[in-house]
């Protein structure tokens, strides 16, 4: 238990201030922080505290300004281990304004770049703005749309007249955009004007009105080199006022405004191609039509992270004479198309499944054929190369499933002559093609539905179908899979007692036991593949299908993907330039690398594993957005994500190129962009010859290695987890491309997202907060405060915006006190540290340093702040009170002071600079002043002084106990009820240092039964066993004894597991009479005693002096850290 006072136990403590050292302070001081600090501006409550904090950032950022405290320099001799410290941050996105997510995620790196400035390592943190992709250029794009339609500036509909119009003009889009003739699930008027009602914003004029531009200005916008001038300068302002310790003479922007950057890119792609990792080639890629080029994570709205699904399309011959609504088909091949994950079971083929209710069509693929199935398979199929129209669909017909029901059709491998499409009712139409093959041996779904229609007449009525179509078909045995036999569907349903195919939940549960196992461990019973494995037979199969015309290769986004232009997306077949990530050799360079990093988590490292077992050839060009061009081919661009992978290796050199200027526009650059040859970046970042033919002077050149080779490579890159799929796991690939083994980075720490108020955080709902509005309502400092609370792992975190109004006042509060402490310094005792108190209060002080100094490498910044504030603030207040008359050591108070002012420095950097100046007196930055020197912490120290708080409230409980005539304790913490004025209490405590009787030989027996290498004890039998055995087992009363010897013995297993072997020990590691003796003037003050004296329960006249309260004492007998006490009147005694 940890020892905390209330509020109303100490009067005077309302000076000083006394918190709790819960991690989560908002739960004890979120109510007084509400009445404070609240951020309505219509609430009349007083902003003064916040007010107070930000003018000390304003003031703070001058210091830093005029210090140059964040340049970061060079040096001629390669740094040792530890000594240097670059630490980077993805470049954020520059279409709006920098949020909170942006600020969780950066946080973490400027936490440890600061950490790592204050223990002294040299430190490089820059910071870039991408402007890549096609984001921006949509934006302007949407804008010119807007004004052209509407007028500039815009005069849009109103409410009544908005549906309408954009009913039409999704009409018009339709018309010229869709390749088909009716496109189900896309974007329509409705759905906007409903999206608009909610709160989502309609058109883009508003959404830039949104970023306080007015008409004027917002009409440049449709230029979008106007974005990229416009957002970029503002993110640094905010970045600054947020305190980030940056470099940003490093600063840089993306795309071919830049043309430093933009040599640096060409030059990097085409070095890859050289190497033979860039490629073009005919690929399955997600693929935007309304864009008309692939769609990669950055450039989608909704679905990052999802894949082509590849499947086989099985060729399912519609057997003439057709009927009536197919007669205009006459003389074409007509088939259903059926797409399926497992050819090798189409040997076991009874039917073919429809959705009675669905919507088909018979689509056009060339001059004879003509496939059925759904709108959205036939436009994946268009842009894989199967349609008479490349990329636009013709509808021939227009279906329903009932009526494709009855059609007799000839499919490939089956026994059956003839097979007969069916009715299914769980068929979903947005997965695969609509059609789906029956093989009711194998696959749950398909057994149920058929033994539905076979065993239900009503069934097979309601929907036409003929008994011929059904009743004849029986269960073709074609893999037998261990434990569920040659008939495994039938089997895991009887087993699982499924009744019909509306149980879906069962059924999926059936597919999930059978289907994995049966391509794993399956053996083909068919003739020509019997005994061989399943998974060798399956890509045969799929390729005999190919070969022989009877099925066709196809693709479709595994789940929904929505564009940035709102397009929902398809695969598409395309013949672009592709990084071939997933090379058996530069896949191993890549392990190899990954193998080697820090990645501070489990999860994280498998997820990169994971990441590496998938991704392949990645489509590296663009033909739509900004950017650099592909320089051997340039009709387009570099995708977004290929050219951000290497760029940390920029920052080293950046400041020399631009000189201070992001765009690269210097008009005073010594080194011009055409002089960045590729034999100059070579030079420069791959150990390559000095370039005699350059003409930048050799100096400049000298100092640019000596830049890269002095910072490279980078020691921490902070990022959000959903970068591990992409943008992390292509930078160790060009990494391990490009760069010597020994520039390989060195580490990555991935977080979550984070969550406002433990909701989402949302435009559309109203909860979201610009790093900028943080500011505004709390300052940076106590914005920071609430990031490093609002947690460190890769689960989502939390931004409280309690815990950050907490921090004001938890901030300002810590000013006043040490304001009061300067004025009352002359009255503080001198002299070193003497006192019990003094060396508990010091012992904490260098508990603090360690543990936060651990916290802050491992990253884990929540517990740096809990350690390094909440914990030393109560060490602090308990201090204050356990010295009573006796004072506060000046020392140890100052010692105090300038300790947590450094442990928090990197959390809250302008607090702790104006301490450090205004209050502390100290000279230079504190952000620079190092970590503090601390000696080893005492832990047997610690423990006394557990065991003395631990002690003092079993004491209060049993006081108030004593007093009250109450059955129950006081709450922890409590004030004691006082007992009338005239009554003096006395209190006698008794200790016993070291365990007797049954207890010690229990002990004993665990001492022997533990295994100090495996940590672990020997079975509770043979435990047992040593306890009969024992001279306790010996007893007559043994049966007594053994029921308060069984949970003393699981109590003691488990401190020994949570705490170490020296839970075991027969006393404890200090003298109880010594510690409770040291401290007695504290007791007395906490329990209201007039006097108190500590005996030894061995001592036969001290237990005299019980009187007639001996049988307490006998009842409870003390052992080793649970001391009894007795109280009496000392009148009455």
């Amino acid at each position: 238990m940890r020892f905390v006072f209330s509020w109303r136990s100490l009067p005077s403590r309302r000076r000083c201030g006394l918190y709790s050292s819960s991690s989560s302070f908002q739960r004890s001081f979120c109510s007084i922080a509400r009445g404070v600090m609240g951020v309505d501006a219509e609430s009349n409550k007083s902003f003064a505290r916040r007010d107070e904090l930000l003018a000390i950032e304003k003031k703070v950022h001058i210091w830093w300004e005029e210090g140059n405290v964040f340049m970061a320099e060079s040096r001629e001799k390669p740094p040792e281990p530890g000594e240097k410290f670059f630490g980077n941050f993805p470049f954020p996105y520059m279409n709006g304004f920098l949020h909170l997510g942006h600020a969780f995620s950066l946080s973490k790196v400027e936490f440890a770049a600061a950490f790592h400035r204050l223990r002294g390592a040299n430190v490089l943190f820059p910071f870039a703005f991408h402007l890549t992709g096609m984001p921006i250029k949509a934006a302007a794009d949407k804008l010119a749309r807007e004004t052209q339609q509407f007028g500039d500036p815009p005069v849009f509909p109103a409410a009544g007249e908005e549906e309408e119009d954009e009913e039409e003009a999704s009409k018009k889009r339709e018309k010229e955009d869709s390749s088909i003739e009716a496109q189900p699930d896309k974007f329509k008027g409705k759905k906007s004007k409903a999206a608009a009602k909610t709160g989502t914003q309609l058109y883009q004029w508003e959404i830039m009105r949104s970023f306080d531009l007015d008409d004027a200005q917002i009409s440049k916008f449709k230029e979008p080199r106007e974005w990229l001038k416009h957002f970029p300068p503002i993110a640094v302002d905010d970045l600054k006022e947020f305190g980030l310790g940056v470099d940003w003479r490093r600063s840089f922007v993306t795309t071919d405004i830049n043309p430093y950057f933009d040599s640096f890119v060409r030059w990097q792609m085409r070095k890859l191609k050289a190497m033979g990792k860039i490629v073009k080639d005919l690929r399955y890629t997600i693929f935007s039509p309304l864009d008309g080029q692939p769609c990669a994570d950055h450039d989608r709205a909704s679905g990052e992270g999802v894949l082509p699904q590849e499947y086989t399309l099985i060729k399912m011959e519609v057997v003439p004479p057709f009927p009536e609504k197919l007669m205009t088909l006459q003389g074409r091949r007509v088939f259903l198309a059926a797409a399926t994950l497992r050819p090798e079971t189409m040997f076991g083929q009874t039917n073919a499944w429809v959705l009675p209710d669905g919507k088909y069509g018979a689509f056009e693929i060339d001059e004879t054929d003509v496939y059925i199935l759904t709108h959205r398979a036939a436009l994946n199929l268009a842009y894989q190369g199967f349609s008479r129209v490349p990329q636009k669909p013709t509808c021939l017909v227009e279906l329903t499933g009932q009526d494709l029901i009855g059609l007799p059709l000839k499919s490939p491998l089956t026994s059956n002559k003839l097979i007969y499409a069916l009715p299914m009712l769980t068929i979903l139409t947005n997965k695969g093609t609509g059609i789906v093959t029956s093989v009711p041996s194998d696959a749950p779904d398909d057994y149920m539905a058929l033994h539905d229609l076979k065993a239900k007449p009503g069934l097979r009525a309601k929907y036409g179908v003929k008994d011929e179509w059904v009743l004849p078909f029986e269960i073709i045995s074609i893999i037998e899979i261990p434990g569920f036999g040659e008939k495994p569907a039938e089997k895991v349903c009887n087993d699982m007692k499924i009744k019909s195919q509306n149980e879906k939940e069962k059924l999926a549960e059936a597919k999930k036991l059978t289907y994995l196992k049966g391509f794993t461990e399956g053996i083909m019973l068919v003739e020509e593949f019997k005994g061989r494995k399943v998974q060798e037979v399956k890509p045969i199969v799929r390729k005999r299908l190919i070969e022989l015309g009877q099925a066709i290769m196809y693709s479709e986004p595994e789940k929904n993907v929505v564009s940035r232009s709102g397009d929902e997306c398809v695969v598409a077949l395309t013949d672009q330039w592709y990084i071939t990530y997933g090379q058996p050799d530069w896949k191993q360079l890549t392990e190899e690398c990954l193998a080697n990093m820090e990645l501070y988590s489990d999860e994280v490292r498998h997820g990169f594993e994971h990441t590496l077992s998938w991704l392949n050839q990645w489509a590296c060009s663009r033909s739509f957005g900004l950017g650099t061009r592909i320089p051997w081919d340039e009709e387009y661009l570099v995708e977004s994500l290929s050219d951000s992978t290497i760029y940390m290796a920029y920052y080293t050199v950046a400041h020399l190129l631009h000189q201070g200027d992001m765009y690269g526009e210097s008009p005073t650059n010594p080194i011009k962009p055409e002089q960045m040859t590729d034999e100059v970046w070579d030079f420069l970042f791959c150990g390559g010859r000095c370039p005699e033919s350059s003409n930048i002077t050799p100096d400049l050149l000298k100092k640019m290695k000596q830049e890269f080779e002095y910072w490279y490579p980078y020691d921490l890159r902070v990022s959000g987890k959903d970068l591990i799929q992409n943008h992390l796991t292509f930078s160790i690939y060009n990494h391990t491309a490009i760069m010597d083994k020994r520039h390989w980075p060195r580490g990555f720490r991935c977080n979550g997202h984070i969550m406002l108020n433990s909701e989402k955080m949302s435009k559309s709902t109203g909860n979201f907060r610009t790093l900028k509005q943080a500011i505004q309502d709390f300052s940076a400092d106590a914005t920071r405060f609430s990031l490093a609370d609002a947690g460190d792992g890769v689960d989502d975190a939390n931004f409280v915006f309690e815990t950050a109004n907490a921090a004001i006042l938890r901030l300002t509060k810590e000013l006043a006190w040490m304001k009061e402490v300067s004025d009352v310094e002359v009255s503080l005792r001198v002299g070193p540290p003497s006192t019990y108190a003094d060396r508990v209060f010091a012992n904490e002080i260098n508990l603090a340093v360690k543990l936060t100094e651990q916290h802050y490498q491992n990253y884990m910044f929540r517990e740096a702040l809990k350690t390094g504030f909440y914990d030393l603030q109560t060490a602090r207040d308990e201090y204050r009170f356990s010295c009573g008359i006796s004072g506060l050591n000046r020392d140890l108070v100052w010692r105090f002071m300038d300790v947590q002012t450094r442990l928090l420095a990197p959390i809250c950097p302008h607090y702790a600079e104006h301490v450090w100046r205004e209050h502390l007196k100290k000279d230079g930055f504190v952000v620079r002043a190092g970590w503090p020197e601390a000696d080893a912490p005492d832990m047997t120290l610690k423990s006394s002084n557990k065991y003395l708080q631990d002690s003092i409230v079993q004491m209060r409980k049993l006081l108030q106990k004593q007093t009250s005539g109450s059955k129950k304790g006081n709450k922890r913490g409590a004030p004691v009820a006082q007992p009338p004025a005239d009554k003096k209490l006395v209190g006698l405590i008794y200790v016993n240092e070291e365990y007797e009787g049954w207890k010690l030989e229990c002990l004993r027996i665990l001492q022997s039964k533990f295994d100090h290498e495996t940590r672990s004890f020997a079975p509770d039998a043979e435990i047992m066993e040593a306890l009969r055995n024992s001279v306790v087992g010996q007893d007559t009363n043994f049966k007594q004894i053994q029921k308060l010897c069984m949970p003393f013995l699981r109590f003691k297993k488990d401190e020994t597991l949570a705490l170490g072997v020296h839970a075991l020990d027969l006393k404890l590691p200090f003298g109880e009479i010594e510690v409770l003796s040291e401290n007695v003037d504290l007791i007395k003050r906490q329990l209201g005693l007039e006097h108190v004296e500590v005996l030894s329960a061995a001592d036969h006249d001290a237990l005299e002096r019980a009187g007639p309260l001996r049988s307490v004492v006998d009842q409870n007998p003390p052992s080793p850290g649970s001391p009894t006490a007795i109280f009496f009147d000392k009148q009455t005694n």
